[in-house]
């Protein structure tokens, strides 16, 4: 594949048992490349090899003033000269190919990969291992399988050298053909302790990437707590660790090639000084001592590439090993065999989830009280068909009676769409941002609007340069760091109504705005989404009182559904969490729950003051 193919339509299914058997199969997946580069390589490296054999008849002409034998070595090394350059030339473009086009199928994989597992990533491997597996140990991999064929070559031609000069002159042939073996082997023994360290220091450097982008993710607690020269000093630690352990490695490959430099020296002194004495005694002449001299002599660059590979090898296995660990992670179900044969039919109906009991009706906006936030974050990820535990561990949630996660990826993120609690807006024009994959049923205009994104447009029409003030045409900056987290969160809810899937996880959508707002983005929610199946995880009273169904979540069981005005005023529990109050009756209250009787104490409402506030908003959203 050429590099203006790129991207791959489909970058294959990668062998992820091992790190080694990951680089073979890319190397399988390139053969076309790694061929071509292998045939280059040859055509360079046997015309360097074969320029002694032109000097040598050059030289043997001037010694036998024979004009004849002059213009042939002369015509040869000029036909040397021109493979040299061809095939110097090509080997490098076809390399460069491997490398990157290889680079670009790792990268292909861990995007597929990335969008498959989606949040669940970064909760089975750390974040700073993400970025590194991602960015350096693409480049190592794509380094070893751009440096295999030029090893192939290498070892090609040092064998067509050893064989050639047997042939052409056995005695010093011979000679040849016994030390270039064991130059090629002579830094095997040093490898293993040089791809040791080499481990340890990718494995130091790993630790301080992920050190690093975890100081940048909390730097504004860092900064309210003071502790920014803690997490710097720590991070000064483990950066001269990974220095030390750049060091170590860096003499051990210093050693390696300086074994490359000083054994085929002492082997050129070796032909060379047996092959004066053939001379002397008259058994070979001088031309042939030249030209076997000369192919000695350049055997060190093939010779440098059997280092090169050894070292690109030593890097490149860990960074295959890691990359291998992050693809071979799987959904926590796969899709079973009914869900991919089901003909195109959609999963539709009530939304279930059998580990904590909570129903989610068809077409009816659900709201879901729990006092841990982390089990919220969780049950909105099981939800979307993203469970963190293993299937057996917790049962998969229903969509209509269909596993969700079961179902084959595509089907299952059209079915149900997931907003987390602290969403991520992407650089890019509001235009771009809006436009997502969508049922075309809600217009950015419309969700704008249900999301009270007037502030923002105005905010953004402000800020407009060479866009005409069309906030629809203003740039975001990354990450949305230019806007309030309000606004931020509004946008990203703008974002997943425009979608409209047939169901809608919302985590704590309007947790970063104030109560006014909140209840307008609430009532905007349940008429945008009127006959569709929405669930909001949240707390506050301004959206739970406009929920057509209120379900309480405690210790990761549903223990109580109703109204938002039922639960206030039947169950403790769910008021606890709702008002915030400190309630000695929920010492005293039982494991399970007695089931609601209805509307008897609904007087508990009347020390809220947003009530009539309210109830106007559900006359609206009605």
């Amino acid at each position: 594949m050429q590099i203006h193919q790129l991207p791959y339509a489909d970058p294959g299914v990668p062998d992820v048992r091992s790190g080694t058997r990951f680089l073979v199969w890319l190397g399988r997946m390139q053969i076309g490349g790694q061929a071509r580069s292998l045939l280059w390589g040859l055509l360079l490296q046997l015309s360097i090899a074969a320029l002694p054999l032109g000097v040598g008849l050059a030289v043997q002409a001037v010694v036998e003033h024979d004009g004849g034998l002059l213009a042939l070595g002369c015509g040869v090394l000029v036909a040397l000269g021109v493979g040299i350059a061809v095939g110097d030339t090509m080997l490098h473009r076809t390399a460069v190919t491997n490398w990157i086009t290889a680079a670009a199928r790792v990268q292909q994989l861990l995007a597929r990969k990335t969008a498959e597992l989606g949040s669940l990533l970064t909760r089975r491997v750390a974040a700073g291992e993400v970025v590194a597996v991602s960015t350096s140990d693409v480049e190592k991999i794509g380094w070893f399988v751009e440096a295999f064929s030029r090893f192939a070559a290498s070892a090609v031609t040092l064998v067509a050298v050893c064989a050639g000069l047997v042939v052409y002159e056995p005695a010093l042939g011979l000679v040849v053909a016994l030390g270039v073996p064991a130059l090629a082997l002579a830094s095997l023994p040093l490898l293993p302790a040089a791809t040791r360290r080499a481990d340890e220091q990718r494995a130091k450097a790993g630790k301080a990437t992920e050190l690093a982008s975890d100081t940048v993710a909390g730097l504004r607690v860092l900064r309210g707590i003071g502790g920014e020269e803690l997490f710097l000093g720590r991070y000064r630690t483990a950066s001269q660790e990974v220095r030390r352990t750049a060091v170590r490695s860096a003499r051990m490959w210093a050693l390696i090639a300086a074994v490359q430099v000083l054994l085929p020296g002492v082997l050129l002194i070796a032909v060379v000084g047996y092959g004066a004495g053939l001379v002397s005694d008259g058994r070979i002449s001088v031309g042939a001592l030249v030209t076997v001299y000369g192919a000695v002599a350049l055997t060190h660059h093939p010779l440098r590439t059997v280092e090169e590979i050894g070292m690109a090898f030593a890097f490149s296995r860990p960074s295959a090993k890691r990359a291998a660990r992050v693809l071979a992670l799987r959904r926590a179900t796969e899709p079973t065999e009914a869900a991919e044969g089901s003909g195109g039919e959609t999963a539709d109906g009530d939304l279930y989830d059998p580990s904590s009991g909570l129903l989610a009706p068809a077409g009816r906006f659900t709201a879901v009280v729990c006092g841990d936030p982390d089990l919220a974050g969780r049950l909105a990820d099981r939800l979307g068909g993203h469970p963190a535990e293993p299937a057996g561990d917790h049962a998969s949630v229903l969509l209509g009676g269909v596993p969700l996660d079961g179902l084959p990826l595509e089907e299952a993120r059209t079915a149900v769409l997931v907003q987390d609690k602290e969403p991520v807006l992407l650089s890019g024009t509001l235009s771009e941002l809006l436009d997502v994959p969508s049922s075309g049923a809600v217009r950015p205009e419309e969700a704008l609007a249900a999301a009270q994104c007037d502030d923002v447009l105005d905010a953004l029409a402000q800020a407009s340069v060479g866009a005409d003030g069309d906030p629809m045409r203003t740039r975001i900056t990354e990450r949305g760091r230019s806007l309030s987290g309000g606004q931020r969160q509004r946008l990203a809810l703008a974002r997943s109504l425009v979608a409209d899937p047939r169901v809608l996880v919302l985590d704590e959508p309007t947790s970063a705005v104030d109560s006014h707002t909140e209840a307008r983005v609430a009532a905007g929610i349940r008429k945008l989404r009127a006959g569709a199946t929405t669930v909001v995880l949240a707390s506050s009273p301004l959206l739970l009182d406009l929920a057509d169904r209120v379900v309480l979540i405690h210790e990761g069981r549903a223990v109580a559904a109703g109204t938002h005005r039922e639960l206030l005023a039947a169950e403790p529990r769910y008021r606890a969490v709702v008002t915030r109050e400190t309630d000695e009756e929920l010492n005293g209250l039982d494991e399970d729950p007695k089931p609601l009787d209805g509307l008897d104490e609904l007087n508990a409402l009347d020390d809220l003051d947003d009530l009539d506030d309210l109830e106007a908003l559900k006359g609206e959203s009605a």
